[in-house]
C-alpha cells in the first residue's frame, strides 16, 4: 500500500492495464470512464472507486492522474489536472504537436508538479539493461541505432502507423544517443487507408555523426520487435518478440580487420545477457509513484516526450513533402 493515490482516467483498450497495475502496488485512488459499464466493471475488480473528472480533481485525497485518453486531449486534460494541483500521466503519444508539449511542460513547471509520459519500453528490464551497458562502453562507440517494429494490425484510421508504432522507437534510440538530434527524414505509403501511412521509416541524425532508423508497419506477414545498437567494439540486440526471456538481449562481438585492403569480418556468436524479468508497466506505474513521493523528474518527463514529438512532428512533415 502506498501513501499516494492516482486516479485512472479512460479505462479502455490500454487503461484497464495501468488500472492493474496501479491497483497492484496499491496506488489506485479512482476510476473514471465515459463508459459507465466499463468503469464499474474496473471499480468492481479493483475495489476502487468511480468518480468523475470534476470529482477527481476536487479531490484532495487523489495527487495524481494518470490519462489513457486519445492524444488530442492530453494537453487540455493535463491542464485542467495540473491547474487542480494534481501530478500527470499521459500516455504516448505526448500530444500532436512540438507546441502542446512546450506549453503542457510550461504548465507543469508553473504548477510545480509531475508531468510524465508513458514511454512504455523505457521501463522495459532488457532495455534498461541495454541503456546501462552501452551507457558504459560495452559495445565501445555507438556509431548506428535501428529499431523495427512490424506486425499485421492492428489497422487504425485515425492515426498513421509512426504516430502509433515509432513514439516508443523514437525513445529508445533518443536514450541511447543521448545526443542533439540534427536531421529527421521520412518516408511512408498507404496502402490501406488513404491518408494513413501504414508503413513508415525516419533516419534521425546526431550530432557527432551517430544515426538512427526506424522502420514501422502494420502492413507486415509477421510480427518483429528488434532494436539493434551498433558500437565500434561490438553489437547489442534487444529482441522483444522473441520468446525466450533470457535470449531478449544479445551482444555480437563480431570483429573487423581493416588493416589491408578490403576489411575482413570474423562473426562471433551471440553472447546472451540474462536479465531479471518484470512487467514494464508495473515499473513505469511504480516511477510515477515513486516521482511524486520524491518529489523528483519521472525518467521519461515532460522534456523527453517533447524531445519524441519534436522527431516525429519533423518526420510527418518530411513524409508530407517527399
Amino acid at each position: 500500500m502506498t501513501d499516494i493515490k492516482i486516479a485512472q482516467i479512460g479505462c479502455g483498450y490500454w487503461g484497464k492495464n495501468l488500472v492493474r497495475n496501479f491497483a497492484e502496488i496499491g496506488a489506485l485512488g479512482a476510476v473514471v470512464d465515459g463508459n459507465s459499464g466499463t468503469a464499474a466493471a474496473m471499480s468492481a475488480q479493483h475495489g476502487a472507486p468511480v468518480m468523475d473528472l470534476d470529482a477527481v480533481l476536487a479531490d484532495p485525497a487523489i495527487q495524481g492522474v494518470a490519462f489513457a485518453t486519445p492524444a488530442e486531449t492530453h494537453g487540455p486534460l493535463a491542464a485542467r489536472a495540473l491547474a487542480a494541483g494534481k501530478h500527470v500521466y499521459v500516455e504516448k503519444p505526448m500530444a500532436l504537436t512540438a507546441g502542446e508539449c512546450r506549453q503542457m511542460i510550461a504548465d507543469a513547471d508553473r504548477a510545480g508538479r509531475t508531468l510524465m509520459v508513458g514511454h512504455l519500453l523505457q521501463y522495459h528490464p532488457i532495455f534498461a539493461a541495454l541503456r546501462d551497458l552501452v551507457a558504459a562502453g560495452e559495445i565501445g562507440a555507438l556509431r548506428y541505432v535501428y529499431s523495427n517494429r512490424l506486425s499485421l494490425g492492428k489497422f487504425r484510421v485515425e492515426e498513421d502507423v509512426l504516430w502509433s508504432f515509432a513514439p516508443h522507437d523514437i525513445s529508445m534510440i533518443l536514450a541511447l544517443a543521448n545526443r542533439p538530434v540534427t536531421e529527421v527524414t521520412a518516408q511512408g505509403a498507404a496502402f490501406v487507408t488513404p491518408g494513413i501511412a501504414d508503413m513508415a521509416t525516419c533516419q534521425i541524425g546526431f550530432e557527432g555523426g551517430l544515426r538512427g532508423h526506424v522502420f514501422a508497419s502494420w502492413s507486415h506477414p509477421f510480427k518483429e520487435q528488434r532494436l539493434v545498437a551498433v558500437g565500434d567494439n561490438g553489437m547489442a540486440v534487444f529482441e522483444d518478440s522473441q520468446p525466450d526471456w533470457d535470449k531478449k538481449l544479445a551482444i555480437y562481438r563480431h570483429k573487423i580487420d581493416a588493416a589491408g585492403p578490403v576489411p575482413i569480418p570474423t562473426p562471433a556468436s551471440a553472447d546472451y545477457v540474462v536479465v531479471p524479468k518484470g512487467e514494464p508497466l508495473r515499473t513505469e506505474c511504480q516511477e510515477f509513484v515513486t516521482s511524486i513521493r520524491e518529489g523528483r523528474p519521472p525518467r521519461t518527463d515532460g522534456t523527453e516526450g517533447l524531445a519524441v514529438i519534436d522527431v516525429l512532428e519533423r518526420a510527418a512533415a518530411a513524409m508530407k513533402a517527399a
